[in-house]
């Protein structure tokens, strides 16, 4: 099967939201000899990406997103086993915390951020939705990550992201911060101090390797 094929298949799985597809897409595109990276960025992100803009456009809604994104969660959990029977473990670049803040249910932008970061090397604990600061707080603490990442969708729930790293700040604690998600810009980033702003999941890895000297 040519690599097309794959992508294509990948990104069908996505948009049906069939976890079950997606997962055995990833594990023959995998046996076929796909990097995790190669079908995670041409195939399975494409599928999310599109889920997004569907989200975005009122042609599906948040039942379909998060099914969506469940499906997306385990094609990644196939790619990052490949990548940690490869030696990924060993080779992990950095620990990443990520969550959608409290109050918020936004997921897919995060899931295409976890996708990519694990694609490139990352070791990534996803808090899922609907977190707490003092619950990314305790698990950055209990796995010494180095990156704590927050996704806000609303502008109501983006003071969340500045709760968590006013409590950083308070304690000294050394973990770096990202903000992201539809409202968050570079000015709201430099107003609440966080260490940086992804654009985007690519831009994520980016800045993400520029704090930790990647």
């Amino acid at each position: 099967m040519a690599n097309e094929e794959f992508y294509q298949e990948a990104v069908q799985a996505i948009l049906d939201s069939d976890r079950a597809t997606a997962e055995d897409v990833a594990k023959r595109a995998l046996a076929a000899g796909l990097s995790p990276a190669d079908i995670m960025q041409n195939g399975f992100v494409k599928g999310i990406s599109e889920i997004g803009e569907l989200f975005d456009s009122g042609e599906v809604f948040l039942p379909e997103l998060m099914m969506a994104a469940d499906a997306m969660a385990g094609a990644t959990e196939v790619t990052n086993a490949a990548l940690l029977s490869a030696g990924g473990a060993a080779e992990a670049k950095g620990k990443i915390v990520i969550g959608t803040v409290q109050g918020d249910v936004h997921d897919i932008g995060k899931a295409i951020v976890i996708a990519y970061l694990k694609a490139n090397g990352y070791e990534v604990t996803d808090l899922g939705r609907d977190v707490a600061a003092a619950t990314f707080i305790a698990k950055a603490k209990e796995l010494s990550a180095d990156v704590i990442g927050m996704s806000a969708l609303l502008t109501t729930t983006m003071e969340e992201q500045k709760k968590v790293i006013k409590v950083l700040k308070d304690e000294g604690l050394p973990f770096k911060t990202v903000v992201g998600g539809a409202p968050a810009t570079q000015r709201w980033a430099d107003q609440i101090g966080a260490d940086a702003y992804a654009e985007d999941a690519n831009d994520g890895v980016k800045k993400i390797d520029a704090l930790l000297g990647k």
